[in-house]
């Protein structure tokens, strides 16, 4: 059995209104604002880690890298001269 609770609601039209219109509008805003906050959340979660290339592993390793010595690019990686170091080291494990 249900139960039926009527309310009786007197005022002007403005007041009205104001008090179911707008005050739905308000809560609909607020359900949208929390479905979203919820969405941003759930996709969060579901991030993963980015595996890293052995190139990148090997550029990342302050040993390999090889500075420019001179010039305007002092002190910029010299990444011509550390690409065919990698090539040589891959070579000497018998990868390429």
């Amino acid at each position: 059995m249900k139960v039926i609770y009527l309310v009786k609601v007197e005022g002007t039209l403005d007041e009205l209104r104001e008090l179911f219109v707008e005050g739905a509008k308000r809560e609909a805003r607020k359900q949208a604002t929390k479905a979203g906050a919820d969405v941003v959340r759930s996709t969060a979660k579901k991030t993963r880690k980015v595996v890293k290339s052995a190139w990148q592993r090997y550029i990342g390793q302050k040993k390999n890298q090889i500075r420019v010595k001179s010039g305007k690019r002092k002190g910029m990686l010299d990444l011509g001269k550390m690409a065919r170091a990698y090539k040589r080291q891959q070579k000497a494990k018998g990868r390429k």
